[in-house]
């Protein structure tokens, strides 16, 4: 089989594209790469997870590393571990799909994200692995030679004590929280967190049962976080996704804050406190029209990069900025963690609104105004290749023609799903419906496409 590497990782149907032999060969693959002395392993909730990281583990351990079992832990306390060791991780999570999916995602020693370079040579030799190419060693290890499975879960205390520390000796005592985890990886440690920073807490989504995780619940369906908050007249909800890397928030009339309101939240605050080096900060083409403005009348430059967290840190780390994240809820405080982590940002979040004494509500309203977006997935045969029929081309041409500069298009293949991902902004919003119906329309005709369309507000 062909191992490709999408926007976050290997991604698939678990125990069908995603199998055990494919986690077995990626487990000695990351072995011959790095050949490090151990690497630190986590996942989240799914029923497929002790399965693909048993047979992970046996990769790693096969080739040599010694494998520290961090447990059930958001990928980001993954990737604490790994900096805090020097050494790589991965994290058996499919993040934010169905619980049937599962993904493989490696981190690089030290917690950073894998470089393109990273990616194909670890395809290349998962592949090597799965169609019994010879290794690269002729001779595997043995005796003391054969890599140890460890319990990491001490590593969690460690994360915990860090999340915390972030509020550099703040609390958040008697702020009426709602927290979903999405029956997810922070289903422990999220609530263990706030709890201990003292805010007055309700918690959703933390009962996971293997096929639960993301169902109806999380950050890519908050409507159930919204009533609770309403209901019980808290101050603000956060909503995590399955392994925990993001986060979206309401506030306390149940109105939904995206990843483009907490960009704009955070580089007004941390402008004002002079912590924002460069006075930038860096999203993806998929963040809302609004940011932008919002931005320019802050006087903050935006650093634009397709979508992933992974080419939010290239930028972030390329010019030293501080501060970058996706609408998503992919939020990544560069001085603070090497990826995006949903828990770092709701604490801080939850410190900001504490700090200004205003609600969410009046912060978000006056950070940013949304432009209407319009978004809708359709499934295709070939998305990358569906982008670049001829016709769709010159409908996303045309598209931004008509839109000029109070609107915005984007037509792009998805790097997780085998959908084509279809945006369209504008201060119109029946220009910016009509304008979408046509695009439809050209990704429908090209062909191959066998398009079928699943919308978003």
């Amino acid at each position: 089989m062909a191992v490709r590497f999408g926007t976050d990782g290997i991604r698939g149907v678990a125990n069908a594209e995603l199998s055990v032999d494919v986690a077995l060969a990626l487990g000695r693959a990351v072995s011959e790469v790095f050949r490090a002395p151990r690497v630190v392993v986590g996942r989240d909730t799914r029923r497929s997870g002790p399965m693909l990281q048993a047979a992970l583990a046996a990769g790693l351990a096969s080739g040599g590393c010694d494998v520290v079992d961090l447990g059930v832990v958001p990928t980001p306390a993954v990737a604490w571990a790994a900096s805090r060791e020097g050494v790589p991780g991965v994290v058996v999570s499919a993040s934010h799909n169905p619980f049937g999916d599962n993904g493989l995602k490696v981190f690089r020693p030290g917690g950073r994200k894998l470089t393109d370079a990273d990616e194909r040579t670890l395809a290349e030799r998962t592949e090597a692995w799965l169609t019994g190419a010879p290794p690269r060693s002729p001779r595997p290890p043995t005796g003391l030679g054969v890599g140890a499975v460890e319990d990491g879960a001490g590593f969690a205390e460690g994360y915990l004590a860090a999340l915390q520390e972030a509020l550099e000796g703040r609390d958040l005592a008697g702020l009426r929280v709602v927290l979903d985890c999405a029956h997810g990886a922070a289903y422990r440690l999220g609530p263990r967190l706030l709890e201990a920073l003292g805010a007055r807490l309700t918690v959703l989504g933390a009962a996971p049962d293997g096929a639960n995780i993301n169902d109806g619940c999380g950050s890519t369906c908050p409507d159930g976080l919204a009533r609770t908050v309403v209901a019980e007249g808290a101050e603000l909800g956060l909503a995590l996704d399955g392994d925990a890397d993001r986060l979206v928030a309401v506030d306390h009339r149940g109105q939904l804050v995206t990843g483009d309101h907490l960009l704009a939240l955070f580089a007004a605050d941390l402008r004002e406190r002079g912590r924002l080096p460069g006075d930038a900060v860096v999203a993806t083409v998929m963040s809302n029209l609004g940011l932008r403005r919002a931005l320019d009348q802050l006087g903050v430059g935006l650093r634009e990069t397709p979508v992933g967290d992974r080419y939010v840190l290239e930028a972030l780390e390329a010019e030293g900025l501080a501060l970058g994240g996706e609408q998503s809820g992919h939020l990544v405080f560069r001085e603070l963690s090497t990826t995006g982590d949903g828990l770092l940002t709701a604490v801080l979040l939850a410190d900001l609104v504490r700090r200004r004494g205003r609600s969410l509500a009046e912060l978000a309203d006056a950070a940013l105004t949304w432009v209407p977006q319009r978004l809708v997935n359709l499934a295709v045969a070939d998305p990358g290749g569906c982008v670049e029929d001829p016709g769709v081309r010159h409908a996303v041409t045309e598209a931004a023609r008509r839109l000029g500069r109070d609107g915005r298009v984007l037509v792009r293949p998805s790097g997780t799903e085998p959908v084509v991902r279809l945006m369209v902004e504008a201060l119109d919003p029946e220009l910016a419906d009509a304008v979408l119906a046509e695009l439809e329309a050209a990704v429908r005709a090209a062909r191959p496409s066998r398009a079928e369309g699943s919308a978003s507000p």
